[in-house]
């Protein structure tokens, strides 16, 4: 194995080199399929959008979001398995994708070697929201509540396996409470279920922001570093004794195997398409903030980024199969 990557690595330049001049002359002539593993409507949809359109411009060809909704956020990079490695077919990948094989006995993929990595592009501004006629205002109160009654609050996520329910049951952990994980398809099936009663709390990427300014909903804490530029009065997790910062940043993705001259065409429309003032101005509606990494970066990235999940899942025990 070490041997087959040393020649692939060798190869790598030489291969740079070749296929760029063929590639560019010819590559696009077609629409390219954009696979988002989220519901319409949602955050990820329309940040998605906005960035293909922008892509769009400069790629010279339609770049078609397709939404795959379900699964925990992994169905895109499923689909990319039997995709053609011709650059026609592309994925966002959340993090989930990176955490599937390390909570699964049977992997679906292999996430260092069954894809190529495009160009990393941004991450979320996740918040703890709960309805407006809950009786908690702060994080603590929530806690305190969930202490007394343990196993008795539910809280809705995108999927298992996903940013919002491992950080939830961080919490717990850290906390030393109990509540109940119930999985949605996305940011709007799990809205619903709040405002309908079936849940207590949504833990959710800002889709929610809307409904938190028309008052229908109450954030209770964002998880980002610093406070979001759209709630500067609602105090992050940390601010109030939860040491713990997730923003889950994505990026693209294409089968394994794609043309690096094909991979370079693709980065550098994304690329410029990334501070786009349509899709910055998409970025700003949802307080996300552009996370730029190259194809090379990425690919490092994941590596890194599987070996800090395999620590987190090992220590909250949390398996799918």
């Amino acid at each position: 194995m070490i041997r087959t990557t040393r020649r692939a690595a060798l190869a790598l330049p030489l291969a740079t080199l070749a296929a760029p001049a063929v590639a560019q002359s010819s590559f696009p002539n077609a629409p390219i399929r954009m696979l988002v593993p989220w519901g319409a409507g949602g955050t990820t949809d329309v940040q998605m959008r906005a960035y293909c359109e922008a892509a769009s411009r400069r790629l010279g060809q339609p770049v078609v979001v397709e939404n795959r909704p379900g699964a925990g956020g992994v169905l895109g990079a499923q689909a990319l398995l039997t995709a053609r490695p011709d650059g026609y077919v592309l994925a966002q990948m959340p993090i989930s994708v990176f955490r599937q094989p390390l909570m699964n006995s049977r992997a679906l993929f292999d996430p260092l070697n069954d894809f190529t990595y495009v160009i990393h592009v941004t991450g979320y501004l996740f918040g703890t929201v709960v309805r407006a006629d809950a009786p908690w205002r702060t994080m603590a109160e929530l806690i305190e509540h969930a202490r007394r009654n343990p196993g008795q609050l539910n809280y809705g996520t995108p999927g298992v396996g996903t940013s919002l329910h491992l950080t939830m049951e961080q919490i717990a952990q850290m906390q030393r409470i109990e509540w109940t994980h119930v999985p949605f398809r996305g940011v709007a099936e799990n809205l619903q279920n709040l405002l309908g009663g079936q849940i207590h709390i949504t833990a959710d990427s800002s889709g929610w922001s809307p409904m938190v300014e028309e008052g229908r909903v109450r954030l209770l804490a964002t998880w980002g570093e610093e406070r979001a530029k759209r709630f500067p009065n609602v105090p992050t997790l940390k601010e109030q004794g939860i040491d713990i910062v997730s923003i889950s940043p994505y990026g693209l993705a294409g089968p394994r195997g794609m043309d690096p001259g094909v991979v370079r065409v693709l980065h550098d429309a994304f690329r410029e398409a990334l501070t786009d003032p349509s899709h910055v101005a998409v970025l700003d509606r949802f307080d996300m903030q552009p996370n730029y990494k190259n194809s090379a970066d990425y690919a490092a990235f994941v590596r890194q980024t599987m070996e800090e999940e395999r620590a987190l899942i090992q220590r909250l025990g949390i398996r799918l199969s």
